[in-house]
C-alpha cells in the first residue's frame, strides 16, 4: 500500500511538473517580442490630398506587418503641432519614427530627444535638416521628378528645333521644403540654357527659386500669383500669349489652372503646365485638357519600401539602401533610398492609375 501511495505521489509531481513547463513560453529571438512595437508616423497636414493617402498606406502596411502605428498629422500644417505629436510619440516609447516635416529645418530639438532614447528617424520624403538624429531618408528621385517636368516643356515646345520666343512662368513650392528646391533645379537644369539663350522667356523676371515659390504649396497662393501674373503681364487667349506654365506639384499646378481658366482660357488655348502626384483634380483636368502632364509618384512603393525599413531596424539588420551620396542634411549624407517617379498623361493614366489600382475610374469621372 504504501508502495502505491508513493508511486502515485511521484506520477502526480511528474504531471505537474509537465504542465507548468507547457505553460511556460520559449525565450524570444534576438530584436523579437511579445508585444507589437509601436511605430510613430507623423505627417504634416491632411489638407493635400497626397498626404491623406500616404499616412493610411503606412498604417495600413505596417499593421500588415504585425506593428501597432500611431499616425499623427500635424494640423494644416503646423510646426507646434508636429513637434508636440513627436514629443508624445517619443514619450510612450515609439520604437522608431517615420516623419514627414513640414519644415525640414524645425524638428532639430525634439528629435534630440529622439537620439537620447535611442529611437531611429527615418525622414520621409522630405528631408530633416541640420540634425544628426536622422537615420535613413526615403523619398522618390525628386530632382528627376523636376527633370522630367523641364522635358515635358522641353518636347512639348520642340526647344530643341524652335527659336522661340516661348513665354513660360514658374511656380514651385514651400521654401521650407528641402524637396523645392530639388524639383526646382531639376527642371531649370532643362529649362535654364533655353532661357538663357532667349528660346524661353520668363516674361514676369521670376525666374529664382525665392521668387517663384508658394508657401505651404497652397493651391489659393499660387492661384493668386498666377493672377497677378496675368494681369501684370498682359496674358490672355485673345491677347499676349503664354505657351508654358512649370509646375512643381499638382496643388499650385491647380491654382494657376484656376487662374487661368478664370482669366477665360479653355482647352483650346490653354498653356502646357505640368504638375506632380496625380492628385484627382488634377487628374480630372488632364481629362479635360487643362493640365498636360503630372510626375505620378506611387505612394503605396514608398510606403513598402518604408515598411521595410522600419522592419529591417527593429530587427537589427541594415535597412536596403540605394544612395548615400546626394542628401547632405547639414550633419552629414543621410543614406536613403529613391524611388523612381513616372510621368503621366492623358495618353497612359489608365494603365498607371486605374488599372493598377490606385483610383477608380470613377473617382477622376
Amino acid at each position: 500500500m504504501k508502495k502505491l501511495i508513493a508511486l502515485l505521489m511521484v506520477l502526480a509531481l511528474v504531471l505537474s511538473l509537465a504542465a507548468c513547463g507547457g505553460g511556460e513560453k520559449p525565450a524570444p529571438e534576438d530584436g523579437a517580442t511579445d508585444e507589437a512595437a509601436m511605430i510613430g508616423v507623423s505627417m504634416p497636414t491632411q489638407s493635400l490630398q497626397r498626404w491623406n493617402q500616404d499616412g493610411s498606406n503606412m498604417k495600413a502596411k505596417l499593421e500588415e506587418a504585425g506593428y501597432k502605428v500611431d499616425l499623427q498629422y500635424g494640423g494644416d500644417n503646423d510646426i507646434p503641432t508636429q513637434v508636440a505629436q513627436i514629443e508624445n510619440m517619443i514619450t510612450e516609447g515609439c520604437k522608431v519614427l517615420v516623419i514627414a516635416a513640414i519644415d525640414g529645418s524645425s524638428l532639430t530639438e525634439v528629435l534630440k530627444q529622439a537620439k537620447e532614447q535611442n529611437i531611429p528617424v527615418v525622414a520621409y520624403d522630405r528631408l530633416i535638416m541640420n540634425s544628426d538624429a536622422v537615420s535613413y531618408y526615403a523619398t522618390f528621385d525628386n530632382y528627376q521628378v523636376g527633370v522630367m517636368q523641364g522635358q515635358y516643356i522641353e518636347t512639348a515646345l520642340d526647344l530643341k528645333n524652335q527659336k522661340g520666343p516661348f513665354n513660360v512662368e514658374l511656380f514651385t513650392g514651400d521654401p521650407a521644403d528641402n524637396n523645392a528646391t530639388f524639383f526646382f533645379n531639376g527642371a531649370m537644369s532643362v529649362l535654364k540654357p533655353y532661357i538663357d539663350s532667349g528660346v524661353l522667356v520668363v516674361p514676369s523676371g521670376q525666374t529664382t527659386q525665392a521668387q517663384v515659390s508658394t508657401q505651404d504649396w497652397k493651391t489659393e497662393n499660387a492661384q493668386s500669383r498666377m493672377e497677378n501674373l496675368i494681369t501684370s503681364n498682359g496674358y490672355s487667349p485673345k491677347g499676349k500669349k503664354l505657351d508654358a506654365v512649370m509646375c512643381s506639384n499638382d496643388s499650385t499646378a491647380l491654382g494657376a489652372v484656376n487662374a487661368l481658366v478664370s482669366a477665360g482660357y479653355t482647352k483650346d488655348d490653354m498653356p502646357i503646365v505640368t504638375g506632380q502626384d496625380c492628385d484627382k483634380p488634377n487628374v480630372k483636368n488632364m481629362l479635360q485638357g487643362l493640365q498636360s502632364m503630372s510626375v505620378f509618384k506611387d505612394t503605396r512603393t514608398l510606403a513598402d519600401k518604408v515598411v521595410g525599413m522600419v522592419d529591417s531596424i527593429v530587427k537589427g539588420s541594415e535597412p536596403d539602401i540605394n544612395d548615400k551620396e546626394t542628401y547632405d542634411n547639414g550633419t552629414g549624407v543621410i543614406p536613403s533610398y529613391l524611388c523612381a517617379p513616372v510621368v503621366g498623361t492623358i495618353d497612359n493614366y489608365k494603365e498607371l492609375l486605374i488599372d493598377s489600382g490606385y483610383y477608380k475610374e470613377s473617382d477622376i469621372q
